[in-house]
C-alpha cells in the first residue's frame, strides 16, 4: 500500500488547496526527510515536468506537482509527513500499473511528464532505495502504443529564425522519420507547424528561464510574432542549436563526415533546428536509443502548396464544423489496410505532388489494381495481416519493444515474403518496389519465430518467453524445474502415506512459499520434524527443513531461468533494432501500395475515372462530383456538374458563379479544389473524365469565420485571407472564392468584390471561381474577355423554388434569399414584409452601371430594353423608407 494510502490525514478533493501545501521554494531542505530531499532535488533538474516519483506500488508527487496532477486528473488530494519542523505536505499518487493510462492523459493535457523508477530491490536496499529518472515523456517523445493514434503521426518540431529566414525540422520517433528544410517566407513557417500539427515545437530562446513548456493557448513574450499559440512550445536554451554544435550531432548520430548526402550542407538553419532537436531526444530519452532515418532535406517548393485555411475549407482531414473525421475527404478516400498506410494517405493528401512523373507512377498503379478485382481483393487481405512495421522497429531499437511485439513482427515479416509472391508479375513502379524481401529481413524473421514464443506474456521478467532447444543452459533449467515440481507432487503423497492423515496436503502462498498443510483437528499427529509456520482457523501450515532447501533451489533455478530468457529476448531485440531502419526503409514501400490499393477501391466503387495531366493551365471536367458529398448521399442522388478553366480561347481564367443560397455553390467550389488535389496526390477523381494541369496552390476563402481572441471581426478575416491569396497567387493557382465582400455595407462589398475579381482575371489570370450574390458582378463578362458567368440552376412554382444544383452557362437574376428564410421558419409576416422591401429597392437600384461606368476596363454602355442608362443616373440609390 503507498504511503498516500496510508496518510491519517482527511483526504482533499480535487479544486481544494490544502492548509499544509506549500511551494518548494518555501521550504527549508535540510528539515526535509532523506526520500523527499532527494525527490526534491530531482524536481530542480527536472523543474517544467511533473515528477512521478516509484514508492512501492505506486508513483508519487509531492507539493505543486500534486496540486496540478490532482486537478489535473481528477484524483484525491492527501499529505505527508516529511521532515522536521516541515508537517505536511501535499501529495497525489497514481498506481503503478496504470502509469501508461494516467501519463496518456498528461501528455494529452499538455503536460511533460518525468518517471523517476526505483533501481533496486526495496527489500535489499540499504537505507534509501535508489532511484533515477529513467526518461521524461513529452507532447512530441511519446513511444508508448497505447499514447499514440494508430493512423496519425506524433511529430516533435523544432524551428530557428534569423529575421524573414527560418530553418525547420520535425521528427516522429515512434516511426523514425526525420525531415529538416530552410525557407525564407517567415509567413511559410507558420503554414508548415499547421500542416504538420506537432504535439511539442522547440525553439531557442535567450530567455533566463529556460527548458520552459508552453501549454497550448498559453502566451508567452519570447515566443515570436507570427506563430500560432496552439502547440505545446518548449523554450530551449541557444547553445545546443548553435551550428557547429548542430552540425557535429547531426554528423555523430548518423556516423556521416559531410552533410552533402542529406541535402542540407548548405542550409545552416535547418542544420540548427535539426541539430537541437536531436540534442533534445539525448536528454529526454535518456538510456534509450532512438532509431531514426537519415534526415532528409526537402524544399517547399517541390509541393503544392495548402494554406491551414485552405486545408479546413477543403476539409482533407476533418470537418470544418465540428473537427470530426467523419465527413472529410480523407474519411471518404482511406480504405488502407494498415497503420502505415493510414499515416501515408494523410501525409500524401496534406502535400499534394508537382512532379507529373511521380503522379503518374501513382497512377499506373492506380489503374493495374483496378483492373484486377481478385488480385486487390488478394493484396488488400494479406495487407490487413502485416502490423505497424514502422513503430514496431522504433520500439524494439528504442529497447521498449516487449515479446509480443516481435512476435507481430516476425509475423509481418513473413507475410512480406506473401507479399513479394504475390506481386511478383506487377508492372507499376510501386508493385516492382515490393517484389524482393531483404534476405536479411527474411532471415531474421526466422531467427524470431524459431526463438520466441507464439504467445508470450506481456512481461519480460515472468519467463516463457524462449522456446524450448534455443538455449541448453535454459533447457537444463528448464529440466530440473520440472523435477522439482514432479518431487513437491510426490512429497504430498509421501508425507500422507508417513504421517496416516489422508487429508494432509502441500501448497504454495506468495507470502510464506512451500508448506504442509494439516487441519486442526489432525495437527496432533503432525510429525516432530515439522517445524508449524502459520496458524489459520482450520489449518495448521508447517515447513521441513528438507522442503525450505527444496524451495530455495527451485526458486534459485526460476530466477536464473527467467533472468537467461530476459538477456536472450534482449539480444534479440537489439538484432532487430539495428535493422530498423531497412525494416522502416520496407515500411514506406507496403505503406504505398496499401494507399494505392486503397484509392483503387474507391475508383472502382465510387465510379472515378483517371485524369490526364496536362502541361498547361487548363482544369477540364466532365460530370464531376463532390467525393464526401457523393458518399454521403444515396446512389445517384449526387447531381454532376461539368467545369471549364484556363484554355486559352476556349474557357475563361475566371467564372463568375451565382444562384441561390443552398443551391450548392459552395459545393461546386469545394468539389473542384478536391478533385485537382486528389488528382495531384496520384488518385483516380469523381468525374466521367477531367484533363488537368499542374496547379502550384490552392486557395479558398468560404464560410464567415471571425477571430475574437485577436479582436477581428468576420469581416476582417475575410479582408486578411482575401489579401493573402491576392499577394500569393500565380496563374498557376486555383482560387475559390464564395461571397467575398458581403460582411459590409452593399456598396463597400460589391466595390471590393468587383475589384478582386478583375485583379484575379486581368493582373494574376489565376483560374478562378468567384461565388457570389452581387449578380451586378455578371456585368463583369461584358468587360473583360477572360471571364464567364454561369448560374446554379432553379425551378420555380408558384408557392416554391427547385433546387436543381445544375451549374450552367449564364448569370443569376435572383439569390431568392427570402424565399430560404421562408425554409428556414421565418414568420410569415416578416416574408411579407421582406418581399416588400426587395420590390422597391430593386426599383431604385442601378449599382451595376455605376460599376460598368466606373470600371478602367469599360466597354460602350450595353442597351438596357430600348433605353440606355446615363453615368449619372446611375449614381442614383435610394432606399424606399
Amino acid at each position: 500500500m503507498s504511503d498516500a494510502a496510508k496518510s491519517d490525514s482527511p483526504p482533499l478533493r480535487e479544486g481544494k488547496n490544502p492548509a499544509h501545501h506549500r511551494e518548494r521554494s518555501q521550504i527549508n531542505r535540510d528539515d526535509l526527510s532523506p526520500m523527499m530531499r532527494h525527490y526534491v532535488d530531482l524536481k530542480d533538474e527536472y523543474p517544467h515536468t511533473l515528477l512521478l516519483y516509484r514508492m512501492g506500488d505506486f508513483y508519487e508527487t509531492f507539493l505543486d506537482d500534486a496540486v496540478t496532477i490532482a486537478q489535473a486528473l481528477e484524483l484525491v488530494l492527501t499529505s505527508r509527513l516529511s521532515g522536521n519542523n516541515v508537517g505536511r505536505v501535499a501529495m497525489a499518487g497514481i498506481p503503478h500499473h496504470q502509469l501508461e493510462r494516467y501519463c496518456r492523459m498528461l501528455v494529452g493535457k499538455g503536460y511533460a511528464v518525468a518517471i523517476c523508477d526505483q533501481m533496486e530491490d526495496p527489500a535489499q536496499a540499504q537505507g534509501l532505495v535508489k532511484r533515477e529518472v529513467t526518461r521524461v515523456i513529452t507532447p512530441g517523445t511519446v513511444l508508448d502504443e497505447g499514447m499514440l493514434s494508430a493512423r496519425s503521426n506524433n511529430f516533435l518540431a523544432a524551428f530557428v529564425l534569423a529575421g524573414n529566414n527560418w530553418g525547420m525540422a520535425y521528427a516522429d520517433i515512434s516511426t523514425g522519420e526525420f525531415l529538416t528544410t530552410q525557407h525564407s517566407d517567415r509567413d511559410q513557417l507558420a503554414q508548415e507547424l499547421l500542416r504538420l500539427q506537432p504535439s511539442e515545437v522547440l525553439f531557442p530562446t535567450d530567455a533566463p528561464d529556460i527548458q520552459r513548456l508552453l501549454r497550448p493557448g498559453e502566451t508567452s513574450e519570447y515566443l515570436p510574432e507570427g506563430i500560432p499559440n496552439q502547440f505545446c512550445f518548449t523554450m530551449r536554451t541557444q547553445s545546443s542549436f548553435t551550428l557547429p554544435e548542430a552540425k557535429q550531432r547531426i554528423q555523430q548520430v548518423f556516423g556521416v563526415r559531410s552533410l552533402e548526402g542529406m541535402g542540407c550542407e548548405h542550409l545552416p538553419l535547418a542544420i540548427r533546428a535539426a541539430g537541437g532537436l536531436l540534442v533534445y531526444l539525448e536528454e529526454t530519452q535518456k538510456e534509450n536509443h532512438i532509431p531514426l532515418q537519415p534526415l532528409c532535406t526537402y524544399i517547399l517548393s517541390e509541393y503544392m502548396v495548402l494554406d491551414h485555411q485552405s486545408r479546413r475549407n477543403l476539409e482533407i482531414t476533418r470537418t470544418s464544423r465540428d473537427g470530426t473525421f467523419h465527413g472529410s475527404l480523407l474519411w471518404a478516400l482511406d480504405q488502407t489496410r494498415t497503420a502505415m498506410g493510414g499515416r501515408a494517405l494523410k501525409r500524401w493528401l496534406l502535400q499534394p505532388l508537382l512532379n507529373s512523373e511521380q503522379i503518374q507512377a501513382r497512377q499506373e498503379t492506380i489503374s493495374e489494381l483496378s483492373q484486377n478485382t481478385a488480385f486487390r481483393g488478394d493484396l488488400q487481405s494479406l495487407l490487413q495481416q502485416i502490423y505497424d512495421l514502422e513503430r514496431l522497429a522504433g520500439r524494439a531499437g528504442s529497447g521498449t519493444a516487449n515479446a509480443r511485439d516481435l512476435v507481430a513482427l516476425a509475423e509481418s515479416l513473413d507475410r512480406l515474403t506473401d507479399l513479394a509472391n504475390l506481386v511478383a508479375d506487377g508492372k507499376s513502379e510501386h508493385l516492382q518496389a515490393v517484389q524482393m524481401v531483404p534476405s536479411t529481413l527474411e532471415k531474421l524473421g526466422v531467427r524470431l519465430r524459431s526463438h520466441l514464443h507464439q504467445t508470450p506474456p506481456i512481461s519480460l521478467t515472468e519467463g516463457n518467453l524462449i522456446r524450448d532447444g534455443v538455449n541448453a543452459d535454459l533447457d537444463r533449467l528448464r529440466q530440473q524445474a520440472v523435477s522439482d515440481q514432479q518431487w513437491i507432487a510426490n512429497l504430498e503423497k509421501d508425507e500422507r502415506e508417513r504421517t496416516g492423515i489422508p487429508t494432509l496436503k502441500v501448497g504454495f502462498n506468495k507470502a510464506f512459499g512451500y508448506y504442509i498443510g494439516i487441519s486442526r483437528a489432525k495437527s496432533a499427529q503432525a510429525p516432530d520434524d515439522y517445524i508449524r509456520k502459520q496458524t489459520l482457523t482450520n489449518e495448521e501450515r508447517y515447513i521441513t527443513p528438507e522442503l525450505k532447501e527444496r524451495e530455495a533451489r527451485i526458486f534459485n533455478a526460476q530466477t536464473e531461468q527467467f533472468q537467461l530468457e530476459y538477456d536472450i529476448f534482449v539480444d534479440l531485440r537489439s538484432e532487430v533494432g539495428e535493422w530498423a531502419g531497412l525494416i522502416r526503409t520496407v515500411a514506406a514501400n507496403v505503406a504505398a501500395v496499401d494507399v494505392l490499393a486503397g484509392l483503387a477501391e474507391v475508383a472502382i466503387y465510387q465510379g472515378y475515372c483517371r485524369p490526364k495531366m496536362a502541361e498547361g493551365r487548363e482544369i477540364s471536367l466532365v460530370d464531376g462530383r463532390h467525393p464526401v458529398v457523393e458518399k454521403s448521399l444515396p446512389p445517384g442522388f449526387f447531381v454532376p456538374n461539368a467545369a471549364q478553366l484556363g484554355t486559352p480561347g476556349i474557357s475563361p481564367d475566371l467564372i463568375i458563379l451565382t444562384g441561390p443560397n443552398a443551391s450548392g455553390k459552395s459545393c461546386y467550389l469545394r468539389q473542384v479544389g478536391l478533385i485537382q488535389l486528389m488528382a495531384q496526390v496520384g488518385s483516380f477523381v469523381p468525374a466521367q473524365s477531367a484533363g488537368l494541369g499542374i496547379c502550384d496552390r490552392i486557395f479558398t476563402r468560404v464560410g464567415a469565420v471571425d477571430d475574437l481572441a485577436t479582436g477581428q471581426s468576420t469581416f476582417m478575416v475575410e479582408m486578411n485571407e482575401t489579401a493573402n491569396i491576392l499577394n500569393h497567387a500565380t496563374e498557376r493557382s486555383l482560387v475559390l472564392l464564395d461571397e467575398i465582400g458581403r460582411g459590409t455595407a452593399t456598396f463597400d462589398g460589391l466595390s471590393i468584390a468587383w475589384s478582386v475579381a478583375e485583379y484575379l482575371a486581368i493582373e494574376i489570370r489565376a483560374r478562378t471561381i468567384f461565388a457570389t450574390h452581387y449578380h451586378e458582378l455578371n456585368e463583369l463578362a461584358t468587360l473583360v474577355e477572360n471571364v464567364a458567368n454561369y448560374q446554379v440552376l432553379v425551378k420555380e412554382l408558384p408557392d416554391q423554388i427547385i433546387f436543381l444544383h445544375q451549374v450552367h452557362p449564364g448569370g443569376a437574376s435572383r439569390s431568392y434569399g427570402i424565399e430560404a428564410g421562408r425554409l428556414a421558419g421565418l414568420p410569415p409576416s416578416v416574408i411579407k414584409r421582406a418581399k416588400q422591401v426587395m420590390t422597391q429597392i430593386e426599383k431604385h437600384s442601378k449599382i451595376a452601371v455605376g460599376l460598368r461606368k466606373g470600371s478602367p476596363h469599360a466597354k460602350p454602355p450595353v442597351n438596357s430594353g430600348s433605353k440606355t442608362v446615363p453615368a449619372e443616373e446611375s449614381q442614383q440609390f435610394e432606399l424606399p423608407f
